[in-house]
């Protein structure tokens, strides 16, 4: 039976629902979310298995100037997105104009594998005349792309016509990883991942975009997992605010990072977390190889 295999980079702005769409078309919460940008700082991987076809997505970090070197890196995963890329979806929502995203759309421009524009948010518009509108914007705007395609990745409204335009893309070939394979991402990753979402959730100001988290420990029993880790800001005044009075905030984020641990997991975990401070982190080569942003 024919098999077809392809990567699908998903690129765009932050905030836009680039980690949102990737989830819903893979079928599980692979990419954290939160209202807050730069929440995807990796590339992130979600693996769609079909007897017929694998789907590789990534999932990006939104595209921004860089202000430290972490921005440069994240902007790397981005650009190394595009390399193996069969297709990219550049994703975008209702709100965007040509004059917030001018220079954007002359990027997109110049990419070399075929381009799917896909407009998301679709369900905050009221009538469908402004979602033919958007579409025909963007049909104007990038005249050379394949198609354009309005969705809401929040209600998987229209996920079929994106997905069945990216199989035109995805080239005869054998599966790339094992079909019960979720991501290329390990499960101490996502179980970091997670701490860092609760943490961006129900923290504001700089405490989020200060904070990395580093599992140190992962132990798979019988029947628990035990994770400790070790959550970094780069002040004092960070680490007081992080771990609250008495301990209270703090305790919080590993209640709510534990229930979608067990979730994600399918099992009881058990998870301590200790707050350290590491000054300038973001600028740092040895703190950003040490959390994997830079290779070795």
């Amino acid at each position: 039976m024919k098999h077809q295999s392809g990567f699908v980079s998903i690129i765009g702005k932050p905030n836009v629902g680039k980690s949102t769409l990737m989830n819903a078309l893979v079928g599980e919460k692979l990419s954290i979310i939160s209202p807050k940008v730069q929440t995807t700082r990796h590339r992130i991987m979600g693996i769609l298995s079909k007897p017929e076809y694998q789907i590789v997505f990534s999932d990006t970090p939104g595209i921004i100037e860089p202000k430290y070197k972490l921005h440069a890196d994240m902007m790397k995963f981005v650009n190394e997105s595009l390399e193996d890329a069969d297709a990219v979806i550049y994703l975008t929502d209702t709100f965007t104009s040509a004059e917030k995203d001018s220079e954007l759309i002359e990027r997109i421009k110049v990419i070399k594998s075929p381009l799917i524009i896909v407009v998301n948010k679709v369900d905050e518009l009221k009538e469908t005349e402004q979602i033919m509108e958007r579409v025909k914007f963007w049909q104007e705007q990038v005249p050379t792309c394949e198609a354009v395609i309005p969705i809401s990745a929040l209600n998987k409204f229209n996920l079929d016509v994106l997905l069945s335009n990216v199989l035109k893309h995805a080239p005869e070939a054998p599966p790339f990883y094992p079909e019960d394979q979720l991501t290329d991402k390990s499960e101490r990753f996502i179980a970091a991942e997670i701490i860092r979402e609760k943490i961006m959730m129900r923290y504001k100001e700089e405490i989020p975009y200060s904070v990395q988290v580093e599992v140190v420990g992962f132990k798979d029993e019988e029947k628990l997992l035990r994770i400790s880790a070790e959550i970094y800001v780069m002040r004092d005044s960070q680490k007081i605010i992080l771990i609250g009075r008495g301990g209270v905030a703090i305790k919080a984020v590993g209640v709510a990072a534990r229930r979608d641990m067990e979730q994600f997991f399918g099992k009881q975990v058990f998870l301590e977390t200790f707050v350290k401070v590491k000054e300038n982190w973001r600028d740092s080569d040895q703190m950003l190889k040490q959390f994997g942003y830079k290779s070795e």
